[in-house]
């Protein structure tokens, strides 16, 4: 398997191209970042682009779809959940659906939280694209458009991506790699889900609204992340922690 990744200097958001083998057939997952460095690896290697496939709809992961699609004439995937979001779409793929690339075996994983389609893709049962899911040391909010819930986000980094083999290897939307057994030990929202670490009961206004901090921690864009809960309903949320501020 050949990775090559190209990073937007703005939004850190990932472009990945995989490849079985030189002069073999590839996918792009996810479209934000800069084209120049994915074209100049698709040509270096001899590459017959197969597929485009979105983890979501948002406009930092889906730039450059219409660009891939005309010139390459590949099919842009994406979950059916957010066809109208992502204004075209030429396949819909749900959970557990499958493609064969060449000698690539691709695994669509449903993930809602930080988007009701959000989707990642488990290639040959060792690599893991998570989307703005999983991050490394960090986790998605649940406040971006199309978001659903903290309970669909919880189920889908507890249940669906942490049960993977610890050695699978994660290449989020945004920023570095690590893998499923370093976030299962190191990443302090998941360390809190397992109830290793006790969340902390700080008040403060989010969003304005009354609410309590139960986790702060560095996001992958050097600020910070934090888990919440509302006094009104006792909502949990994660929320930047730019919209987070404290009573004096």
């Amino acid at each position: 398997m050949i990775i090559s990744r190209s990073m937007h200097p703005d939004w850190l958001s990932n472009t990945w191209l995989v490849a079985d083998r030189e002069g073999g057939k590839a996918v792009i997952i996810d479209t934000g970042g800069p084209m120049a460095p994915i074209l100049s690896k698709i040509e270096e290697l001899r590459l017959e682009l197969s597929h485009v496939l979105c983890t979501h709809h948002h406009y930092d992961h889906v730039e450059n779809n219409a660009a891939y699609r005309q010139r390459f004439g590949c099919p842009v995937c994406g979950h059916g959940a957010e066809r109208d979001l992502f204004g075209e779409l030429d396949l819909e793929l749900s959970d557990g659906d499958e493609l064969r690339v060449g000698d690539l075996h691709i695994r669509a994983l449903h993930l809602p939280g930080h988007t009701l389609g959000q989707l990642g893709f488990l290639i040959d049962e060792k690599r893991v694209f998570t989307g703005d899911t999983l991050f490394r040391g960090s986790i998605g909010g649940t406040r971006a458009p199309g978001h659903t819930s903290f309970e669909d986000l919880r189920h889908s980094l507890m249940d669906v991506l942490m049960v993977l083999p610890k050695e699978t290897l994660v290449h989020p939307g945004h920023m570095a790699e690590s893998s499923i057994g370093e976030e299962w030990q190191e990443n302090p929202f998941i360390r809190a889900f397992r109830g290793l670490d006790q969340p902390g009961e700080q008040p403060c206004l989010a969003y304005g609204q009354p609410a309590s901090l139960l986790l702060s921690a560095r996001d992958y864009d050097g600020g910070q992340k934090c888990w919440v809960r509302f006094e009104a309903g006792r909502r949990l949320d994660v929320v930047p922690g730019s919209r987070v501020s404290f009573p004096e």
